[in-house]
């Protein structure tokens, strides 16, 4: 796995920079915050939307399947087909729309509910109130 890793950073050295952390036995890769594509075994599959997503479908590649037994799809995500990868313009290429997808992504979940602290109570309109003691000064 270390050795494809390293072939992935290799190919995308005109990318930027990117992590590639441990996740359910392959590598989750990030960029600016973002989980814009992942590493299984020796494969890469990045990110799609509307926008990229026919780049893949016309070869004819199917969206990633993290359990042969399962149903489970991940139907945003699809493997880089070998001739992109093997060109480090295209490969760049492909992976800034994944990231760009990544980012759309992101700009249309709502925001992150926060956790309350101890003591604080939801407030009526979204936000949260403190309590002050037991007169709620």
């Amino acid at each position: 796995m270390s050795d494809f890793v390293d072939y992935v950073r290799d190919q995308l050295r005109g990318f930027g920079p990117f992590t590639a952390r441990a996740m359910f036995g392959g590598r989750g890769l990030y960029a600016r915050g973002l989980f814009f594509g992942l590493i299984a075994e020796t494969t890469l599959y990045l990110r799609t939307d509307e926008r990229n997503r026919d780049a893949y479908t016309k070869r004819g590649l199917m969206p990633f399947k993290p359990w042969q037994d399962r149903s489970v799809v991940l139907k945003a995500y699809y493997p880089v087909p070998e001739d992109i990868l093997e060109d480090p313009e295209a490969a760049s290429a492909w992976a800034r729309q994944a990231l760009d997808a990544a980012q759309s992504a992101a700009a249309a979940q709502p925001p992150a509910r926060r956790t309350l602290a101890r003591g604080e109570e939801p407030s009526p309109r979204g936000g949260s109130s403190r309590r002050r003691g037991p007169a709620g000064r």
